[in-house]
């Protein structure tokens, strides 16, 4: 078991060793691989779904000095970042995915 602490100053965590990951998608602009989650080369996402079906989202930053961050978002927020890195969306989002307006 690997338990992550969220940063959200709760004390609540999840067993990292039974979550799902979706990482980011990338892309290449010609010099670096890009985020599609963040719009740049230096920061950086990824989601997990938890065992008990919550949603996390890890952010973290190659600059010096910041700070990672786990914190829980809600299943539309989940679905618009899956969408946005070209996953498919899971059963448990179905809905929220037929709500989006990709562009």
């Amino acid at each position: 078991m690997k338990r992550q602490v969220l940063t959200d100053g709760t004390g609540r965590w999840f067993d990292v060793a039974k979550a799902e990951l979706f990482a980011e998608a990338t892309y290449w602009n010609g010099r670096n691989h890009i985020s599609r989650a963040t719009g740049s080369q230096w920061d950086h996402e990824a989601l997990y779904r938890t065992a008990g079906g919550r949603w996390i989202l890890n952010s973290w930053s190659r600059v010096e000095g910041s700070t990672e961050s786990w914190v829980e978002v809600t299943p539309g927020r989940a679905a618009a970042w899956l969408a946005e890195n070209e996953h498919e969306p899971p059963d448990a989002l179905t809905a929220e995915f037929a709500a989006l307006e990709i562009v």
